[in-house]
């Protein structure tokens, strides 16, 4: 099945280095994956990817992905206030507080 794939900051080069497209292009790959398998197929230990879009809503490693879905891949170290606004890390209430 064919996915959509995107890869942001530092899981581009590796990507580069693959000759893997990063910025939307088609990737291959067989029927059923999950994003945790997509992630190691490509590469990548778990923890170098900290959250998966698929169709640009946030989703669990776990999620099965389908043929044409847009997957766009994101390393730890976004900044904190990002990972907050895309929904990778939940905020506490003292943070919503502040």
């Amino acid at each position: 099945m064919k996915l959509s794939l995107k890869a942001f900051s530092t899981l581009r080069p590796h990507l580069k280095e693959q000759n893997i497209g990063y910025l939307g292009e088609l990737y291959e790959c067989k029927e059923g994956i999950t994003v945790k398998e997509l992630v190691a197929q490509l590469g990548f230990r778990d923890e170098e990817v900290e959250g998966a879009f698929v169709n640009y809503m946030i989703t669990p490693k776990s999620f099965t992905l389908k043929e044409g879905d847009r997957v766009a891949l994101v390393p730890p170290g976004t900044p904190g206030s990002c990972r907050l606004m895309l929904g990778i890390k939940e905020g506490s209430h003292e943070e919503e507080n502040r």
